[in-house]
């Protein structure tokens, strides 16, 4: 793994349970505990402790953290709480709910994840609320931003293998066809070729797309299409060149201009702290000339930046 987060040793589940349940009980808080433990440890290691704590005191760990953190500090505490196999598919059901669907995050989720995360998140949307996650996505969507996003929940993603270069050759002259040299844009086209073949095939078609056309398959999304498929096309792309090099991306215009889109920058800490984390550190340094740490350090404050900094493992200036 790639991740900054790894499992923490000596680890002792009732010794980190008895630490926090101090830390939060009587008059006041002792923030540096929660989060120096929290941070450090592996998610499976915060589910142990959690079980720790509730036999030894009877009381819900997430509970306490609720009640006795506020604001951003605690929406992060208690997203490092959620157990990773269900924190994609809570994303996703809040995006979801109520008026209003965050287009934002169905695109994050569903452009970066592999077939078989996607697959295990819809069996853990079903198990935990009930619902089939491509129902209540369709319900909440429409046109070929939908469709693109039903095409990427089958999770039908030709897997890796030898790469045939007259397909490469065709996809990439479909694609040119289809936009390029059409009047409008057949959608339809990217959404199948984008959404179901394979990485290392795509890579390749976008190679010879910018051979036949002059053009990087990015400037004729860009031209082609607009609004939500737009972003999801190019989230798409964007991910098949390089996972760790999108989330570079979302993470640098999470903290870039006025304001800080804490959500997206608290998802993709949570999310990737354990997988790869310190390749997105990479990119982010490699693209925007800066270090992750040194934006997180000038965009947030107080026990939010010690938790994230700590999250993040370490600086590359």
């Amino acid at each position: 793994t790639r991740g900054t987060v790894t499992a923490f040793s000596p680890f002792d589940a009732r010794a980190d349970a008895e630490a926090l349940r101090k830390a939060m009980k009587g008059m006041g808080t002792d923030e540096e505990t929660i989060l120096k433990i929290l941070t450090t440890r592996s998610n499976a290691q915060r589910q142990e402790i959690a079980s720790a704590f509730k036999t030894l005191f009877g009381r819900d760990l997430v509970d306490d953290l609720k009640s006795e953190l506020t604001g951003k500090f605690e929406t992060l505490m208690v997203s490092l709480m959620r157990p990773a196999y269900i924190f994609d598919a809570h994303a996703l059901k809040h995006a979801i709910k109520g008026a209003g669907t965050n287009e934002k995050v169905l695109t994050e989720i569903l452009a970066s994840r592999t077939p078989a995360e996607v697959r295990n998140i819809k069996q853990v949307y079903l198990q935990e609320y009930e619902a089939n996650l491509e129902d209540k996505i369709t319900g909440e969507t429409s046109g070929h931003f939908q469709r693109l996003l039903v095409v990427l929940l089958q999770a039908n993603r030709d897997p890796d293998g030898r790469v045939d270069e007259s397909l490469v050759e065709q996809d990439a002259q479909v694609l040119f066809r289809a936009g390029e040299l059409k009047w409008g844009t057949d959608e339809e086209k990217f959404i199948t070729i984008l959404g179901t073949r394979s990485i290392s095939h795509l890579r390749r078609v976008f190679d010879k797309y910018m051979t036949i056309s002059g053009f990087q398959i990015e400037e004729t999304i860009d031209r082609e299409t607009s609004g939500d498929l737009e972003k999801l096309l190019l989230a798409v792309v964007k991910c098949i060149r390089s996972v760790p090099a999108y989330f570079a991306e979302t993470l640098y215009y999470s903290m870039k201009g006025a304001g800080t889109d804490d959500d997206t920058l608290i998802r993709v800490m949570v999310s990737r702290s354990e997988i790869d984390l310190l390749d997105i550190r990479q990119e982010f340094r490699k693209n925007f000339a800066k270090s992750l740490h040194h934006a997180i350090q000038k965009d947030t404050s107080g026990d939010y930046r010690k938790a994230l900094l700590l999250l993040c493992g370490g600086d590359d200036e």
